[in-house]
């Protein structure tokens, strides 16, 4: 008997201390650290909106984009920020470049000093992490390359940058310009049936099928009729992801088994599904290959080969749920950024045509009707500035953020450790004074002498990112790009359609909430 209740006290004793420590970490994330973080920038003369329980800054942030939604912008107008980031805008006219803000009950300091950014994004020493995404975004993008810290980011850089180095590029062009020419005689074909030959095309959408038809081939083989079942799962995740963005994150609701939950997880498992087979196709397939990995030399065989070779070098070799992870990442990074780089270049010159007839002549002059190489692409200098141009006016990637891992001095700013470090890419790509007066209007010319110049600032322009954790694939959008303007140019002169509304949206990355309506007319050389 008194054995049993000797038991029952410890129980009871230990329910206790589990049940205060409980409390005591709530009590510790809501109301104790909002307060000490608070204070903290408060010294320092940072300052934001308030904090509220639990939701912190999130109705204000999706109250003021509600709002913003609603306006159409003037075609002719590049100052986006109002309708893009419009809580960004607000704060920073109230409370200056550098403010505090509540992501829920996460602190986040918005920076917009390039210089600061450099350095956070630059360090090597794992002050600045990635922070943890919301589950339901790395359900759908994957835990990869992009989110992954430490240890695992160094091997899953190792494993997959070999995917990208100017060898393969070259080999890749090729299919590149197939899958962009089987668009574009798809185009000439629907202008020839209208009677004027000038056909209404929504490129949006048509850019999106292309790259992922390249990002399939190219990465995994594969072709976007056979990969369709992983895009459609990751466009209907994306729609809830968006869907949900500003709402409250409460962690143990992603597991009740309400309507929504159990319709994501079904698309979960539809889409790890779709990438297992492809994986396995794979390792089944018994085509002969001219590479030296039995599993071909792109991005997938590699990953495979590398895990299978990594069999005696612990730590090195990826699971199968890491390659199904990095599948995730590389189809929706491949497919989605590009896509809309594509979008808003023919946005720009469909605005400007007298751009539009200087890129003709130069691509003309290079690269005549021909399916351009590699040392063609390198002398297309306007293309390349016009391009980096629109990554600078409409970069696909709008904010990205770090997260402190400790407590951190940069001169006379102190950051609070597990504070998230916001950098707002768009705003930053505008400001007056790194860009000049000029800074919302489109002038490729900027670009005349190289990145570092086109600024008063040389990392006024972070498109890609920059430091260890930059894109591992910028050559290669770049490289993408590049080669479907050209082919183009070559074939199309285009309007804009005055269906148009220009409506830039955040929908993760930067896109036109309306479509992009384009008038194609097939040009005659």
């Amino acid at each position: 008997m008194y054995v049993e209740m000797g038991c029952l006290a410890i129980a009871l004793v230990s329910f206790t201390v589990i049940f205060i420590s409980i409390i005591w970490q709530i009590c510790r994330i809501l109301f104790w650290r909002p307060y000490v973080v608070t204070k903290c920038f408060r010294k320092q003369g940072i300052r934001g909106p308030p904090y509220s329980l639990l939701s912190g800054s999130l109705h204000e942030i999706e109250r003021l984009k509600n709002a913003a939604r609603g306006r159409v912008l003037e075609t002719s107008s590049n100052d986006i920020i109002q309708r893009v980031v419009p809580h960004y805008h607000r704060w920073s006219l109230d409370y200056g470049d550098t403010f505090l803000y509540w992501f829920g009950t996460q602190p986040r300091i918005c920076i917009s000093d390039p210089e600061l950014a450099k350095h956070i994004l630059s360090n090597k020493f794992g002050c600045f992490i990635k922070p943890m995404t919301r589950p339901l975004l790395a359900k759908m993008a994957g835990r990869g390359l992009g989110l992954v810290n430490g240890a695992d980011w160094v091997k899953h850089r190792r494993i997959t940058s070999p995917a990208f180095t100017s060898g393969k590029l070259k080999v890749m062009m090729k299919r590149m310009a197939e899958c962009t020419l089987s668009m574009l005689r798809e185009w000439k074909n629907q202008s020839f049936v209208a009677h004027n030959q000038c056909k209404m095309i929504e490129v949006n959408g048509e850019f999106r099928k292309l790259t992922a038809d390249i990002i399939a081939q190219t990465a995994f083989g594969t072709s976007y009729v056979q990969g369709r079942e992983v895009f459609e799962a990751q466009r209907e995740l994306r729609q809830c992801c968006t869907a949900s963005i500003a709402d409250i994150l409460i962690p143990w609701s992603l597991y009740l088994p309400t309507p929504e939950n159990l319709g994501i997880w079904k698309t979960e498992r539809r889409l790890n599904k779709a990438l297992r087979s492809l994986i396995e196709s794979r390792l089944n397939s018994q085509v002969s290959r001219s590479s030296d990995s039995v599993h071909g030399d792109d991005l997938l065989g590699l990953m495979m080969g590398e895990s299978e070779a990594a069999k005696t070098k612990p730590g090195l070799k990826l699971s199968m749920n890491e390659i199904i992870e990095e599948c995730k990442m590389f189809f929706f990074a491949g497919q989605d950024t590009t896509s809309n780089l594509l979008s808003w270049t023919t946005f720009l010159l469909s605005s400007h045509q007298e751009w539009q007839d200087r890129l003709r002549q130069e691509v003309l002059k290079e690269c005549g009707m021909g399916i351009p190489d590699s040392d063609m692409l390198a002398k297309l200098k306007l293309v390349n500035m016009v391009l980096l141009e629109v990554l600078r006016l409409y970069s696909p990637v709008i904010t990205t953020f770090r997260k402190a891992s400790k407590d951190i001095k940069f001169g006379d700013l102190i950051i609070p450790r597990d504070t998230c470090i916001s950098i707002p890419v768009v705003k930053i790509h505008r400001m007056e004074k790194y860009w000049g007066q000029d800074a919302n209007e489109f002038n490729p010319l900027r670009f005349s002498n190289g990145v570092s110049e086109a600024a008063k600032h040389p990392n006024a322009l972070i498109g890609f990112g920059m430091g260890p954790r930059a894109c591992i694939g910028k050559k290669f959008a770049m490289l993408e790009a590049k080669i479907v303007i050209v082919l183009m140019l070559q074939r199309f002169s285009f309007f804009l359609s005055p269906d148009y509304k220009h409506t830039p949206m955040e929908n993760l990355t930067l896109q036109p909430q309306c479509g992009l309506p384009i008038l194609m007319e097939p040009l005659l050389l």
